[in-house]
């Protein structure tokens, strides 16, 4: 009997230690179960991002591109209604004052040049705006056609504002010798081709600007993935290359010789034909770039979301320093306007004569494309889609 006392004794504290575990067991799992719902539902890191890039592609697209082509269309129209009383009256007056709406167009065109993605894209305007240098004497056989195509890739170099450039600053010695290339007969050819330049531009612009404040835009700032076909993906990878090849290399990199075996070529400049010029539009470009970079807007002049605020907001730094990204990319853009800054107005005869000098501005702008190209779009997870031949 006392036996038995003892094993029903035995019994029940096992019953009760069994279901105090029990207890405990289901209390934990509800406790944790509950805390990782929470967790997971505040902290998916892909949702996090996926509503950034919205709203930072959204901010770039409502505060700097399309406000940029705006900038650029007025004083394009300026340009063209300054080219069209040229046209009509051929005369001193009316050449300086085209030739002065052109350079304030093309220098307003570097601010919206970067945006070769989305409608840029689809209608290469870059590729038919300002290709150099120009083709002298593609133009002057589109001058003798009735209709030359002005569609193809042969064709870039033979239209846009480099072409505009040798027609009114390159085709005579002086303004004199300008207004007489003007005179008679094949004159009036030589302008007719003028306003068929301006015509083209034009067409293409208002197809761009059209597409942005449309369907364009919506398209943009609604595919936030990070795939290759994502807007964050295209938008980096053109930007980068934009950098990389046409600040770096197509104004400093060619001209130079720094990408050419050391070979100087001072013809390859930008604005070749009004060299005076050349200064201006690179150090446009490159402010127009860094202001993007900050997402300084249009409209207000503050910074905005941005490429800046997004890698700020991934927390991508330099492993090494500790130091932020983006303060060693704007620093490397200040090192590269400081190269700037030392240069003359004129970058044909810089390269004549103190070539060290663009080769030094080209040699501080390889240092941001490294920087845009391998770090941020690894800390973005960015893969570069595009190809090039000079080992970045």
């Amino acid at each position: 009997m006392q036996d038995a006392q003892v094993h029903l004794l035995l019994f029940k504290k096992m019953i009760s230690f069994t279901f105090k575990k029990t207890c405990f067991v289901i209390l934990l799992s509800a406790v944790l179960w509950g805390c990782s719902g929470t967790e997971e539902q505040a902290t998916d890191p892909t949702d996090v991002q996926e509503t950034n890039r919205k709203a930072m592609l959204t901010s770039l697209a409502d505060n700097i591109i399309i406000p940029s082509y705006a900038s650029f269309k007025s004083k394009f129209d300026v340009m063209v209604s300054k080219s069209d009383a040229f046209i009509a009256k051929p005369e001193a007056a009316q050449l300086t004052e085209f030739r002065q709406a052109w350079a304030e167009a093309y220098t307003e065109w570097q601010k919206a040049e970067i945006f070769e993605f989305g409608p840029g894209e689809t209608y290469v305007i870059r590729n038919y705006y300002n290709i150099y240098p120009a083709n002298a004497a593609g133009i002057t056989a589109d001058i003798s056609e009735t209709s030359p195509n002005l569609e193809v890739p042969a064709s870039y170099d033979r239209q846009g504002f480099p072409a505009l450039d040798y027609l009114i600053n390159g085709v005579g010695a002086d303004d004199s010798a300008i207004l007489q290339y003007y005179s008679g007969a094949d004159g009036t050819k030589r302008l007719a081709h003028i306003k068929r330049l301006t015509s083209r531009m034009s067409s293409l612009l208002s197809k761009v600007t059209a597409d942005w404040n449309s369907t364009a835009r919506e398209t943009f700032i609604n595919k936030t993935g990070l795939d290759i076909s994502s807007s964050t993906s295209l938008m980096v990878n053109s930007v980068v290359l934009h950098y990389e090849r046409y600040i770096r290399s197509g104004k400093f990199g060619i001209p130079s010789g720094a990408m050419l075996n050391g070979v100087p070529a001072p013809e390859k400049v930008e604005g070749f034909y009004k060299k005076d010029l050349s200064l201006t539009l690179a150090k446009t470009a490159q402010q127009a770039y860094v202001d993007f970079f900050n997402g300084k807007s249009v409209k207000t002049g503050t910074e905005g979301l941005s490429l800046k605020t997004y890698l700020n907001g991934i927390g991508a730094k330099d492993s090494a320093t500790g130091k932020t990204l983006t303060d060693i990319i704007n620093a490397q853009f200040e090192a590269s306007n400081r190269k700037l800054g030392v240069l003359k107005p004129n970058l044909y005869d810089e390269v004549k004569t103190n070539n060290q000098a663009m080769k030094d501005t080209y040699t501080e702008m390889q240092k941001s494309v490294r920087m845009l190209k391998v770090d941020m779009t690894s800390a973005m997870s960015i893969t570069i889609t595009y190809t090039d031949n000079d080992g970045d």
